[in-house]
């Protein structure tokens, strides 16, 4: 897959087959487009072309107020689209100065004097330009002025999937992380590097690994305790689980933390990726009286995630 940055230099696509949108976490229903978008490419013998946006367009417009929390990071999107199928992804610079760009001026400045679309595919309830004025009402009626066709989406293909970011973002906050996984289509995924931490959970004998993501945008499920998969830097997978929260029975504190135990693994992780996914809620964070209850309940937990994770039992 090409990834075209910046303002369009370059890019030399034959053909172009194209759809707009944000995409964030590529779910069911971007997936549905993204198939579509592909299967059209080539009856035309042309390329797949996302045109999506970098930053996302309401942290632009709305910068004090959005609270937005995304679902993947820029490299996230661009590595599960990969995985789709799609041949080229356009990351365009959203900016107030382009967010004033006239429907019109988008269609004929971008799609057709710098791209040369031959064909968008688009939902139907797709809107666009200065004040959202541009959709597909508009696309279809200067399709024939500009030469590019317009395939829709119809809306019983949308509305039957019944997925959209808004609902993921809502399950992962009430830590439903199962629910996330059936409208992605894989499990929710946080990457960070591994930084050092107290090691009190060596004293416990479970030792984890501190997570930090890197950004603040990315949105962090519910705080609780959960089992998970750990993608490595070297390709392997291991299983194991996340705590997400305050520490509230050693710590006294309101910042929360990432740490990751990886069952069966004892190797120095500091300064490597992990790519932590989530498959199962275990419980919610609690406080504990003393480090042995809560060695207790770690060890409880565990037993539960091996059980979910179907692994051999201790």
């Amino acid at each position: 897959m090409k990834v075209f940055d910046g303002l369009l230099e370059g890019f030399d696509v034959k053909n172009p087959v194209l759809t707009i949108g944000t995409f964030d976490g590529v779910h069911l229903g971007h997936q549905q487009i993204i198939q579509q978008l592909n299967e059209e490419a080539k009856k035309h013998g042309g390329e797949s072309v996302l045109f999506t946006f970098y930053p996302h367009p309401r942290l632009v417009l709305y910068p004090e107020s959005t609270g937005l929390k995304l679902l993947q990071t820029r490299e996230e999107k661009i590595a599960k689209l990969e995985r789709m199928g799609l041949q080229n992804i356009i990351m365009y610079p959203f900016t107030k100065e382009f967010s004033r760009l006239t429907a019109v001026e988008f269609v004929r400045d971008i799609l057709v004097n710098q791209l040369s679309v031959q064909k968008l595919v688009i939902g139907y309830d797709h809107q666009f330009g200065k004040n959202r004025e541009g959709g597909l009402e508009f696309l279809q009626s200067v399709s024939d002025t500009y030469g590019f066709e317009v395939l829709e989406i119809p809306a019983q293909e949308i509305d039957d999937v019944n997925v959209s970011s808004s609902k993921i973002r809502k399950a992962l906050f009430a830590g439903d992380v199962e629910t996330a996984k059936a409208y992605l289509l894989e499990p929710y995924e946080m990457t960070g590097t591994v930084v050092a931490g107290k090691s009190l959970g060596r004293t416990i004998s479970y030792p984890t690994a501190n997570l930090d993501l890197g950004t603040d945008l990315k949105l962090i499920p519910k705080n609780g305790v959960y089992a998970v998969r750990v993608l490595l830097e070297d390709g392997s997978e291991k299983a194991g689980m996340m705590n997400i929260g305050v520490k509230p029975t050693i710590a006294d504190s309101e910042a929360v933390s990432l740490e990751v135990h990886i069952f069966d693994f004892n190797q120095d992780l500091y300064g490597k990726k992990l790519t932590v996914k989530f498959e199962h809620f275990l419980r919610d964070e609690m406080k504990f009286d003393d480090l042995q209850a809560l060695q207790q309940q770690i060890q409880k937990d565990e037993t539960l995630a091996r059980d979910l994770l179907q692994l051999p039992t201790l």
